[in-house]
């Protein structure tokens, strides 16, 4: 399998896992399998979506490939304008502290690290939900540059720097999948990596015996949302049954489905999604255009993604 059709599966299998995981957000454990008992989920809508819609995730992760395109790289104070743009188009579904910080009316540099100042805690998993264009894009730049983007690109809308380790950690693993490595034994090189000050607490919860049980957050903050990412590769052999563990913990089933389908997605590569997934599957842009795109525009995006990075 080559590097563009794990990217694809990258930025494919997040959105995929985004949508498939919405109609289930702030359930129960179980809420998967109690609807689809045999085990072979369905774009089925619910909760406000349509079956396939997308949601922020996607939606802010479209919006992060598509700067770092036209912008030949990372442009922070374009892409925090296309995020602001967005979040004033009355997206169904935005994070209260993502919310907060695009709508404080601060500049791209300021806005995140003031929030934080004021509230003191924004570690939420809004940076991981979005990283798969990115991932894909800053691959080829190696473990130190393409964690260093992640940490940058996380701080716009992130304050925490608990928040800029994990989605370096993300990117990392991405990267290592992209190449045909596996992840899971990456993970000790790469917490090597991670700010001493949040090494120790990113090494509890990406350790091999961890378990979304053990979380003392609620997986809508990026220690248990990564934590139950790496679970749920671990426990299971193939993209859809990773995606159905991860969405089975209840929760925020959107983002913690849509990460672990980036990262299974580089893993098991894009015929690994199946087409009942992809092919309802759309992705609404609020505040550019009432665009709407779908799984081609996607895999445009992830390949495009791959080969500007290479150069």
């Amino acid at each position: 399998m080559d590097t563009t059709e794990r990217a694809i599966g990258a930025v494919l299998g997040s959105a995929v896992g985004d949508a498939l995981g919405a109609p289930f957000e702030f359930g129960l454990p179980g809420v998967y399998t109690s609807r689809f008992p045999d085990g072979v989920g369905e774009m089925c809508g619910g909760g406000g979506w349509d079956p396939g819609e997308a949601t922020d995730d996607t939606q802010m992760a479209v919006l992060v490939g598509e700067s770092l395109l036209e912008k030949g790289g990372f442009d922070p104070a374009d892409m925090f304008d296309r995020f602001r743009s967005w979040a004033t188009g009355e997206p169904k579904d935005i994070g209260l502290q993502t919310e907060q910080v695009l709508g404080s009316g601060e500049p791209w540099d300021l806005a995140a690290a003031l929030h934080f100042q004021v509230n003191g805690r924004a570690a939420g998993n809004g940076s991981l939900m979005r990283a798969a264009t990115s991932a894909v894009y800053f691959a080829d730049a190696g473990r130190t540059a393409t964690m260093a983007a992640a940490r940058r690109i996380a701080a716009l809308t992130h304050g925490d720097r608990a928040a800029w380790e994990g989605t370096a950690v993300l990117h990392e693993l991405i990267r290592v999948a992209l190449i045909g490595g596996d992840p899971l034994d990456a993970v000790p090189d790469t917490l090597a990596e991670v700010h001493e000050d949040h090494r120790a607490r990113w090494s509890v919860v990406l350790a091999p015996g961890w378990h979304p049980d053990a979380a003392t957050e609620f997986n809508g903050a990026v220690w248990p949302c990564l934590g139950s990412v790496l679970w749920a590769l671990r426990t299971t052999s193939s993209f859809e049954a990773s995606l159905g563990a991860a969405i089975d913990l209840g929760g925020d089933t959107d983002t913690v489905a849509a990460v672990t389908g980036a990262l299974a997605g580089a893993v098991y590569g894009a015929a690994a999604i199946p087409a009942r997934w992809t092919d309802p599957l759309h992705v609404p842009l609020p505040g550019h255009g009432h665009r709407v795109l779908r799984t081609p525009d996607l895999r445009r995006i992830a390949v495009a993604l791959a080969a500007l990075g290479r150069r």
